[in-house]
């Protein structure tokens, strides 16, 4: 089964209340984003993968290459050794990074239009698509701990923000995540010296901190901090969609249960006009020599940018397969405000970027 994501889809406006709940909590949780049929085909690709039958995984894909449609069969994607059972398919995997590179429906759902809409929204209205994930987690399988996403993804300025889409129903059993409510308003907090992490060390007062992302909670030096935080479980429906910053805290915990798994799909994204080093795509190389700049690597799903930025591989309709043209007009016309001199108001009137001022 395959769902068309088109441009004409029933776009999704966030609302008032919405705005100002991701804006105070650091999270927010928007019911059914997601259709059930395509709730269905992430779960049937999901359970394929996790038994290794698709065809990128048993050598009947095509072997892509930049700017390549075919090329020879082979197989492109790593699956579970044969060998083993059915169960123990299921459970080889935990998390894959990065399969929009490889997999044009990870590259569809990274740019899902409704999701876009969001985040247009929330840190818009220029949005570069980052990172995918896929979570598999299973029966037993251990939780993450305490962390924050841009102490991984460092973009300046700070515009980091995930979209958790849920593909199996998730509680407090099967482990769903948890958030430290406002923790947002924390900086980054930086690793301590040799530890691999991203932090603000230039603020008064800054702790260094160990054990990020440790799920015992002695180790986790982020655990006192989001101890000062109501801590909710964020339960969620298949098709449900969590959004959260990148400096608001969050965990999850173990499974467990003995029958059901946690399977989630997850994007990492940032304004467009934001400069990051992270996530070069080495099999293209495209990090920018001087700067170390990655933002070519990445994907422009919405607006437009000054920045360099990625086509989708598949395809995917998106921003960065427009003309500039076609980008500038879609994203509208900005307006300057301007003094009035004569009578002591502010006024407006369209930018113009070939104005001078004589002044």
């Amino acid at each position: 089964m395959t769902v068309t994501l088109t441009p004409t889809h029933q776009k999704y406006t966030v609302s008032v209340d919405e705005f100002r709940t991701f804006r105070e909590q650091g999270f927010l949780v928007l019911k059914g984003l997601l259709s059930e049929e395509e709730v269905l085909e992430l779960r049937q690709h999901t359970e394929d993968l996790m038994q290794g039958k698709l065809p990128e995984q048993t050598g009947q894909a095509a072997n892509w290459t930049p700017g390549m449609e075919t090329g020879t069969t082979e197989q492109t994607l790593a699956a579970p050794p044969e060998h083993l059972s059915p169960e123990e398919k299921a459970a080889f995997f935990l998390r894959i990074h990065m399969l929009h590179r490889k997999l044009s429906l990870h590259e569809r759902y990274l740019l899902h239009p409704r999701v876009l809409d969001v985040l247009e929204a929330l840190i818009g209205p220029d949005v570069l698509a980052l990172q995918s994930m896929l979570f598999i987690k299973g029966p037993g399988k251990p939780g993450q701990g305490w962390h924050q996403d841009s102490y991984y993804i460092p973009t300046e300025p700070d515009t980091l923000c995930g979209a958790w889409i849920a593909i199996d129903d998730v509680d407090e059993y099967n482990g769903a995540m948890w958030f430290a409510k406002g923790s947002q308003q924390e900086p980054i907090y930086p690793p301590v010296s040799g530890q691999y992490g991203f932090g603000q060390h230039n603020l008064q007062g800054t702790v260094e901190v160990a054990g990020v992302s440790n799920p015992n909670d002695e180790e986790n030096d982020l655990s006192r901090i989001a101890d000062r935080y109501d801590q909710l479980l964020v339960s969620a429906k298949a098709g449900d969609v969590v959004f959260f910053g990148g400096h608001v805290l969050h965990r999850s915990k173990k499974n467990m249960t003995l029958d059901r798994f946690r399977r989630s799909f997850v994007g990492h994204y940032c304004n467009a006009r934001s400069f990051t080093q992270w996530g070069e795509d080495e099999t293209v190389g495209l990090k920018d020599p001087t700067t170390g700049m990655t933002n070519s690597s990445h994907i422009l799903a919405r607006g437009d940018t000054h920045l360099p930025f990625a086509k989708p591989r598949f395809g995917t309709p998106c921003a960065a397969l427009l003309s500039p043209e076609e980008r500038k007009s879609a994203s509208g016309t900005s307006t300057r405000m301007m003094g009035d001199m004569d009578g002591g108001m502010m006024g407006e009137m369209p930018i113009d970027p070939n104005l001078r001022d004589d002044d």
